[in-house]
């Protein structure tokens, strides 16, 4: 059991720094044709911390385990609003702006009921999936149109742009990243995974549980870090866009891809996960909404609900 868990871990973090490496490549890449910063912070950044949940829920959906395809995403976003988020207010209270109240927020809100309407059968078509990734191409083309709408101003969202890659040596480094990350997410996704699953048969516990703990956890450590090291800096905007971004992407994006690719079936994901999901993402709207502020209290609530999850959660 000690060497399935060692290679768990070894999975982990050859996807974490495949991820690292594909996103470091792309910007420096996108910088070198002349993109601008502040849409590389906005598109390959924020969707590239999403990149493990990606790799992992396209592998599993091609291998036929619905259940840890389905449960990593469902995990991951309470993970990301309950642990994360949870963290970073502890660190600091985190100062909502009225853009994320006002459309990003509720739009993950949709996502999230959107999700449960669709696998209400417990089942994800193609269509399904189409109408997903209809969303994330809808959603990160407003992105865009915002972002250059205020570059064209006074640039408020300068700070957007902090803690991005640099641009790297040269073109051929910058396709050798990309190339690396590939690689280094596919073998670790297949590490991952293959591992998870023998370490929930030892355990006897449905391979729809490690999708929603431990794989949800490990494949949510980019915005984790992200969020904790905003959160220590006072760029708190950034914190939680980071994870209400993510959030939005796993279920139109990840979710869409992975079912145009093949349907996905889940009958082990219960429907206490789904409406956990749901509940804890209006809970967060709402405690947005209370002052524009994210309090220490609150991320502690958030923090405590995610631990009484995972003991109702596990058998």
């Amino acid at each position: 059991m000690l060497v399935i868990v060692l290679l768990i871990l070894l999975g982990l973090l050859l996807v974490f720094f495949g991820a690292e490496a594909l996103v470091r490549g792309s910007a420096s890449l996108a910088m070198r044709l002349g993109v601008s910063p502040l849409l590389i912070g906005l598109t390959i950044v924020a969707y590239g911390t999403s990149f493990p949940e990606l790799i992992v829920s396209v592998r599993a959906t091609l291998i036929g385990i619905g259940d840890i395809s389905i449960g990593n995403i469902i995990g991951s976003n309470i993970f990301n609003i309950a642990l994360i988020l949870g963290l970073a207010a502890l660190i600091r209270p985190l100062k909502v702006k009225i853009q994320l109240i006002k459309t990003d927020a509720p739009l993950m809100i949709v996502t999230a009921l959107l999700l449960v309407a669709f696998f209400f059968d417990r089942f994800l078509s193609r269509i399904e999936g189409l109408i997903f990734i209809s969303g994330i191409i809808i959603y990160t083309l407003v992105i865009i149109l915002i972002a250059r709408s205020e570059r064209n101003q006074t640039r408020p969202a300068t700070h957007l742009e902090e803690g991005l890659p640099h641009t790297l040596k040269n073109i051929w480094l910058d396709l050798f990243f990309i190339a690396a990350g590939f690689v280094l997410l596919f073998f670790g996704a297949n590490v991952f995974i293959d591992n998870s699953v023998r370490l929930a048969r030892i355990l006897h516990v449905s391979e729809a549980i490690i999708g929603l703990t431990i794989i949800a956890a490990g494949t949510s450590i980019p915005e984790l870090a992200t969020s904790v090291i905003a959160a220590r800096r006072n760029q708190a905007d950034i914190a939680l866009a980071n994870v209400i971004g993510s959030n939005i992407f796993n279920i139109l994006g990840i979710l869409g891809i992975s079912a145009l690719i093949n349907p996905i079936q889940g009958v082990n994901i219960q429907n206490l996960d789904l409406w956990w999901m749901v509940t804890t993402t209006i809970a967060l709207m709402f405690m947005l909404w209370s002052g524009y502020f994210l309090r220490r209290w609150e991320g502690l609530v958030l923090l405590v609900s995610y631990f009484v999850y995972l003991i109702l959660l596990w058998p």
